[in-house]
């Protein structure tokens, strides 16, 4: 069972409590477009919730700024947008229909729309959103669960099922049971910073979480790993 509570806080404004009996302990998440927001487990009460909020005020206030650069910076797709995944690429075609259509075949995913089409009509760039999410989708399902399991058996790793999902803000993740769930935005990083983030969830198998142990297991298997680390601040798990 899900509860949501909308809080006012001085100095903050709205505030969103997330009550779910999934939730083992307080947390402060965010993400472009959704804000941020806090998981509150079933068993705590809302003003317990609502200290915790007010006690991180400066936490939510330097953090909400970034999510606002980040919203900022957001791709608008147009006749002019350059956009490529692994294996695909976005074309704009302008028609003399009256209609936007689209279709992915052969490496292209191209978006028919009519000539001095107006591309901030409503819905059009959630359309082309959702077109690149399928592709993507159909590249990771297609790439990552073999690479996967290729770089498990290569470094003596083993993990339970493997899902692809389209997550807000993290790579991958790596359940109790070792089910490893990863980001299909993993198709828009080069193949070094893929590996990187795969070998991440395979130490999870070993170390539940990120002690110095964790951080020396991923160094033997990942060379250049803080390079690599810093690298991958460059890209988001979002369009």
């Amino acid at each position: 069972m899900k509860i949501e509570k909308t809080i006012e806080l001085e100095d903050l404004g709205e505030l969103v409590l997330k009550k779910d009996s999934r939730f083992k302990r307080l947390s402060l998440r965010m993400a472009p477009n959704k804000g941020i927001w806090l998981n509150v487990p079933y068993h705590l009460d809302w003003q317990t919730a609502i200290d915790f909020a007010q006690s991180h005020k400066d936490w939510i206030i330097k953090n909400r700024s970034k999510i606002q650069v980040k919203e900022k910076q957001n791709l608008f797709f147009d006749s002019d947008t350059v956009f490529k995944t692994k294996y695909h690429e976005l074309r704009m075609n302008p028609t003399q229909e009256n209609r936007v259509r689209a279709s992915v075949k052969q490496g292209i995913i191209q978006v028919s729309h009519p000539e001095n089409f107006d591309f901030e009509t409503e819905g059009f760039q959630d359309f082309i959103k959702h077109m690149i999410i399928e592709t993507l989708r159909k590249e990771a399902k297609h790439v990552l669960p073999k690479r996967l399991a290729e770089l498990a058996s290569r470094f003596g790793f083993k993990f339970n099922k493997v899902s692809i999902r389209n997550a807000s803000s993290r790579w991958g993740s790596c359940s109790g049971d070792n089910n490893i769930s990863l980001n299909l935005h993993l198709m828009r990083l080069p193949e070094h910073l893929i590996d990187m983030v795969l070998l991440h969830e395979l130490c999870h198998t070993i170390e539940k979480n990120h002690s110095k142990s964790f951080w020396d297991l991923l160094a033997k298997v990942c060379d250049k790993l803080p390079e690599k680390r810093k690298e991958l601040k460059a890209y988001s798990t979002y369009l």
